[in-house]
């Protein structure tokens, strides 16, 4: 983890927030502790976190509530800790704007990796500034412009874009999408799926006929940077 960070815990059992905030102290993060949904989005708004992470089920606010909230305001890291760990449910976490989903009972070992995946920057061996088709990244603010306008991304969705532009024309598997981007090993792939529907609706003039992120079925996805998908 990177020393430092400040993580948001939104989680109203004592027990599982105790040993969560204990454990990112820990490991040298600033942790601001909450068990309420609603005392939790006042305290956002005033200071926002590195990485937000809040269960599903909270009092005063629920956490997909909370989740679309501080998405419609901020691209800041947001992993889902819950005990609703049905396909559904993590379909519909991620649909609401976050960037993980963590189903209960889990390790602190997992917990651990996948903060250190959220507050991960880019690889500063990369260019800080580069263009690729009508795509402008600024990897040093991790901000990225099509056509001139400024995109507003997630951090999961900035990590899927840069992936994708420079890895052009190429069949990419939600598999290989997976390890590279999350960094899992194994997971989800419906996980990819929802990125890639919602980077669309930001990118595409028509996101049910991608122009730029286009399917190959059976396959993966190709990123065709003319737009002439």
């Amino acid at each position: 983890m990177q020393a430092g960070s400040t993580v948001m815990v939104v989680e109203d059992d004592a027990a599982v927030r105790t040993v969560v905030t204990d454990h990112l102290r820990l490991a040298g993060c600033q942790v601001m502790p909450h068990r309420d949904g609603a005392l939790a989005w006042e305290a956002f708004q005033q200071t926002p976190p590195d990485l937000l992470i809040l269960d599903r089920m909270l009092p005063g606010l629920s956490g997909d509530e909370l989740c679309r909230r501080v998405r419609e305001v901020s691209a800041v890291p947001i992993l889902m800790l819950t005990a609703l760990g049905s396909l559904e449910h993590r379909i519909d976490g991620l649909e609401n704007g976050a960037d993980d989903y963590l189903a209960k009972p889990f390790s602190l070992r997992e917990l651990q990796l996948r903060v250190n995946v959220q507050l991960r920057r880019g690889n500063p061996s990369a260019p800080l500034a580069f263009h690729a088709g009508p795509f402008r990244v600024d990897a040093e603010h991790r901000r990225v412009w099509l056509d001139g306008r400024e995109i507003a991304l997630t951090t999961r969705e900035y990590e899927l874009l840069v992936y994708l532009v420079r890895n052009p024309d190429r069949v990419i598997s939600r598999d290989e999408i997976l390890r590279e981007v999350w960094r899992w090993g194994f997971g989800d792939a419906s996980t990819v799926t929802v990125h890639v529907r919602r980077l669309r609706e930001k990118i595409e003039a028509d996101p049910k006929i991608p122009a730029y992120l286009c399917t190959e079925w059976g396959a993966g996805y190709r990123f065709v940077l003319d737009g002439n998908g």
